[in-house]
């Protein structure tokens, strides 16, 4: 099912951007935590006073537990990315309710609350699957700007231009704050001063996305 297929479905349970008539950004950062890559993004972020927001894998969680913790005490928002990175639109729905809910309790052990975000590895999941997200409480998250971080190791101008290509007020960027084999974020790295800068220069306020959407972070 489409992504418009189910944002009409579920309008307040699926979403990929927030509202269009305020020039606000949320910027997100998937496959986290990775301590090759990280650490490196919550030092920029730290360093122009920007929150975002993290989607956590359970299992690099569960690895790293002290970069989970610095993501909360620094201000960012923590979101469940599932616990192996799995196809959830391949899973039955046992499987896919294990893959967040052992996500939960990682997350839940190292900062103490439970998140209300979802985001779905590669953005795919089924309509069963987000009316059971409805049914319990959680929000699915996906974007409508991809900077195609993940995608050839781009450098950090091309990073730049395919996130401008589709911003606008009310966009949800999508970047990498973890990689996989072979995987090089230095371009997500290097354009992220540039994007904060760029992006408040033209009046933009980076937010959060619980900020963005108008949902509760945590339970």
């Amino acid at each position: 099912m489409s992504w418009d297929t189910l944002k009409r479905k579920f309008p307040s349970v699926f979403m990929t951007n927030g509202a269009r008539d305020q020039k606000k950004v949320a910027l997100t950062f998937d496959d986290a935590p990775d301590p090759r890559y990280t650490p490196a993004i919550l030092d920029v972020l730290a360093q122009y006073e920007v929150c975002a927001t993290f989607f956590v894998v359970g299992d690099r969680a569960a690895k790293h537990p002290d970069l989970v913790a610095r993501m909360m005490r620094e201000g960012h928002i923590i979101g469940n990315h599932s616990f192996n990175h799995a196809v959830f639109s391949t899973l039955s729905m046992y499987q896919f309710e294990q893959q967040i809910w052992k996500t939960d309790g990682i997350i839940q052990k190292i900062i103490g609350v439970s998140p209300t975000l979802i985001r779905p590895p590669y953005g795919d999941l089924l309509s069963k699957q987000v009316s059971w997200g409805k049914e319990n409480g959680f929000t699915i998250v996906n974007w409508d700007v991809d900077s195609e971080d993940w995608k050839k190791n781009p450098s950090s101008a091309r990073v730049l231009a395919n996130i401008k290509r589709t911003l606008q007020p009310g966009s949800i960027v999508l970047q990498h704050a973890g990689g996989g084999e072979g995987q090089d974020l230095s371009g997500t790295i290097q354009a992220l001063p540039l994007l904060i800068e760029q992006l408040q220069s033209n009046g933009y306020d980076l937010v959060t996305l619980p900020e963005l959407l108008g949902k509760e972070p945590y339970r």
